[in-house]
């Protein structure tokens, strides 16, 4: 007896549709999601160049504070 997928009939539909179309309904665009990333690994550091000295240490310092300074003895 051949082996039933476990599949709902929306997946089967779905996958039907993927594999006659060629499109992708998963709900991401890989393009997207590339153009989302390379965005993201240079966002950090070009938001560090724009801080002055000053900002940067405040930020660091509430950093510090809120991560170190909410420790309470058990």
């Amino acid at each position: 007896m051949p082996k039933r997928s476990s599949r709902d009939v929306n997946q089967i539909a779905a996958r039907i549709i993927e594999e006659t179309t060629g499109i992708n309904l998963d709900g991401k665009d890989p393009i997207a999601a590339a153009l989302g990333r390379r965005g993201g690994l240079k966002g950090g550091k070009a938001r560090a160049a724009k801080l002055t000295k000053d900002e940067r240490r405040r930020i660091a310092q509430h950093a510090a504070e809120s991560r170190w300074g909410k420790h309470k003895a058990s």
